[in-house]
């Protein structure tokens, strides 16, 4: 079995509790109910660049966005990325500003064959979730609301952990978001020991939304992380 096979297999057997849910909240979970068209996307995307059993660097989001890994199931990976990745896809068009920016970092990498050969990015929640807001869905962080967080910690750790177990390797985590996503995973590793350490970067989205015009200096910082 190929680390392809046993990501695909994490993310299929992924069950949630429906009932840590708050009555205006639900899950996103792209791998139950998939088109069989996102389900092939995947299975080509993670047996492109994950066919072997090489250990790599594991790199932490918060969780799957509507736009991104809530329609691919791929972290940080909306639909035009996925074509870029060289999988074709025709159901549906998604675009996420997170995606362009992880994808501009991964292009001044080397690309995506040299950076998917050294990391495996995941999520400290692998499923995403949704607010009823105004008579609309919007996206939900995990750690919105600190008794949903809380309640939802055991699900988290048992993830992380076979998130790490999937990379292979644990000197340190990268984890995109410096607030509340890094307070709160610091929080979990004092009690459950993940890593040695944590390396911090701001996350994709607030670049894209507050700090567009240096984002360059934002790529320069996430290569000099990935190339540590």
């Amino acid at each position: 079995m190929t680390k392809a096979d046993r990501i695909l297999a994490f993310y299929k057997s992924l069950d949630f509790d429906r009932s840590l849910l708050h009555e205006d909240l639900d899950v996103l979970n792209p791998f139950e109910d998939a088109s069989s068209e996102q389900d092939q996307a995947l299975y080509s995307f993670y047996h492109k660049f994950y066919n072997d059993n090489t250990s790599r660097n594991l790199i932490l989001g918060i969780n799957p966005g509507r736009l991104g890994a809530g329609a691919t199931g791929i972290p940080f990976t909306d639909t035009k990325r996925l074509i870029e990745c060289g999988i074709p896809f025709k159901s549906f068009s998604t675009y996420e500003p997170s995606s362009v920016f992880v994808y501009e970092a991964i292009n001044s990498y080397g690309g995506s064959k040299k950076f998917y050969e050294q990391f495996f990015i995941g999520s400290v929640c692998p499923l995403g979730f949704v607010m009823h807001k105004n008579g609309n869905w919007i996206n939900f962080n995990y750690y919105d609301r600190s008794s949903f967080s809380n309640a939802l910690a055991p699900f988290l750790v048992t993830q992380i952990k076979k998130q790490i177990e999937l990379a292979g390797k644990n000197e340190r985590i990268i984890v995109f978001g410096t607030g509340k996503n890094l307070k709160f995973l610091e929080k979990l590793n004092k009690e459950h020991h993940f890593t040695p350490e944590f390396l911090p970067l701001e996350h994709p989205r607030y670049i894209m939304q507050y700090k567009y015009k240096d984002r360059e200096q934002y790529i320069e910082k996430y290569l000099e992380a990935f190339t540590r």
